[in-house]
């Protein structure tokens, strides 16, 4: 994968989406890992949408979810051990 997004804060989801949005429009393959209270931004249906678009894998902490989510969620739950899987696949992490 080209880019991988690590989000653990949890005011980054607007910067995000215009980031998901220009990666759809550039055709970039990219995943996402959500972690600490970073989860939170799949509260917005429009984020969990766009992140539910990945090209590659994507994944929630299920520690993090347990912990500051709000009922099912609606991406897969992974671990830690998960983003280390993600980050050797990515050319590329941003962090947010």
């Amino acid at each position: 994968m080209q880019i991988l997004f690590f989000v653990s804060h949890p005011e980054s989801g607007p910067i995000l989406a215009g980031l998901l949005r220009a990666c759809q429009r550039q055709g970039v393959d990219w995943g996402c890992f959500l972690t600490g209270s970073g989860v939170t931004v799949l509260q917005n249906p429009e984020l969990a949408t766009l992140i539910c678009a990945s090209p590659a894998p994507i994944a929630v902490c299920e520690h993090s979810w347990d912990r500051f989510g709000n009922g099912p969620c609606p991406l897969p739950l992974g671990s830690q051990t998960d983003s280390s899987a993600l980050a050797a696949q990515a050319l590329r992490i941003i962090s947010l």
